[in-house]
């Protein structure tokens, strides 16, 4: 096999270090093998870069490209509808169909509102939840990522010499520069241990507003709640007078049309979703039941934005969810079966090869870990037992060999991906595995 060259893009890379901080323009881009890659064009389950090299491609823009790279739906949607306007500050139809979609999939989504990020959309749900409870504090898990602002970016990847006991964990903040009064808005938990969550929110109720969660946690690993965790924190935040908010940023339009609360029957109260929802166009949403998003819709809870539902990314979002709806949802077979797949697959060459590795996940997106754990709940045992050096190697293989991975060892699925590419994928990860030491 040969192997690729990147002399163009660590060119760009030294380039762009005199202009742009660190030569990127986002923290999750700083690094890679051997540097952030420059890319000229994306089409279907393939990137091609500046060097002229071609990928397959299971990064998919962090998640988002969910139907794969320039699908002529969603373009040509785009490109009608903005010959006719971009920003009118003011209403358009587009936004009230794809409202209207978003009402007929979703359980959680009796309102809702567009922004443009997820760290806003979040940031929404937290406004609301403190509003609607007039409490000020919010419970979250250790290893979920629910934006880069002050008050959300606590305990997503803490030390664990730092992070304190099991039971009683400290929240920890993870940039310099974040005010130190921001760790005491939240209360940060392992996930998954609905006992410890209880007793934590019962010890804290007259503080706490909200409890925040990835149903699926998929920014540390790709984990799955325990049977029962969802219903029991639904039940507890009925029963405590809470507001109970799913970050769907990522699970949302992925598993299914309905996002991880359709897949587990569990609906919240406030949901938030993006990425996959308008296939690389920058929009995120905060959906949920009219008795909670009343505040926003009567003005007691202020929410707005410039760039709000624009016509480019609500062309976009009506195209994409126009594509995951047809034939009765039929992709998410699709995703599934090629998920399963490659799961299978790199299960058996990694045995094959001598490496123990974890895999785990739901089809759409997984992920693979060195580790001799046969299983992983919470970022505590993640963090303790998946060896994330050995995993940058097999990366860095990987890439050498045309198969584009994310660095922290989650995988996903498109629609574009094929048999093919998956024979191809499977073939690289049994080489890598081989040379991986």
């Amino acid at each position: 096999m040969i192997l690729l060259q990147f002399d163009k893009s660590l060119s760009l890379y030294e380039r762009a270090k005199s202009s742009l901080a660190g030569g990127v323009s986002s923290h999750f881009r700083v690094g890679g093998h051997p540097c952030p890659l420059f890319f000229e064009r994306g089409e279907g389950s393939r990137l091609f870069d500046v060097d002229g090299n071609e990928y397959i491609d299971y990064a998919l823009g962090q998640g988002p490209m969910i139907l794969g790279h320039s699908p002529k739906p969603v373009i040509e949607a785009v490109e009608t509808a903005s010959r006719k306007g971009q920003l009118f500050a003011g209403q358009h139809e587009l936004e009230v169909i794809v409202a209207e979609k978003v009402r007929e999939f979703v359980p959680c989504a009796e309102l809702m509102r567009f922004s443009n990020a997820g760290s806003e959309a979040i940031q929404a749900a937290l406004r609301l939840a403190r509003g609607y409870t007039g409490k000020t504090k919010y419970l979250k898990f250790e290893g979920h990522y629910h934006g880069w602002f002050d008050n959300v970016l606590l305990s997503v990847a803490p030390p664990l010499d730092k992070a304190g006991p099991r039971e009683s964990p400290r929240t920890l903040p993870g940039s310099q520069g974040q005010v130190a009064a921001c760790t005491e808005e939240a209360i940060a938990l392992p996930w998954n241990d609905l006992e410890l969550l209880e007793k934590t929110v019962v010890a804290n109720k007259d503080d706490l507003a909200a409890v925040v969660m990835e149903p699926i946690m998929c920014n540390t690993n790709c984990i799955e709640p325990e049977p029962g965790f969802l219903e029991g924190v639904r039940e507890v935040c009925t029963r405590e007078g809470m507001v109970l908010v799913f970050d769907e940023i990522i699970t949302g339009f992925r598993p299914c049309l309905g996002g991880a609360q359709a897949h587990f029957g569990v609906v919240p109260d406030l949901a938030t979703f993006g990425k996959a929802m308008a296939n690389g166009y920058p929009v995120s949403m905060l959906a949920g039941q009219e008795e909670f998003m009343r505040l926003i819709a009567d003005g007691a809870v202020m929410h707005a934005g410039t760039y709000n539902s624009n016509v480019m990314v609500m062309a976009a979002t009506n195209a994409t969810l126009n594509c995951l709806a047809e034939s009765n949802g039929a992709v998410y077979a699709h995703l599934e079966a090629l998920g399963r797949h490659l799961m299978d697959g790199l299960r058996d060459a990694a045995a094959s090869a001598g490496h123990s590795v974890l895999v785990q996940g739901l089809g759409p997106m997984f992920h693979m870990g060195f580790t001799a754990a046969e299983r992983i709940t919470d970022y505590r045992t993640h963090a303790s037992s998946v060896d994330m050096a050995k995993y940058a190697r097999f990366v860095a293989l990987m890439l050498e060999r045309g198969i584009r991975l994310i660095g922290r060892g989650i995988w996903y699925v498109s629609a574009a991906h094929t048999q093919q590419d998956m024979t191809r994928t499977l073939d690289a990860a049994s080489e890598s595995l081989r040379t991986l030491i």
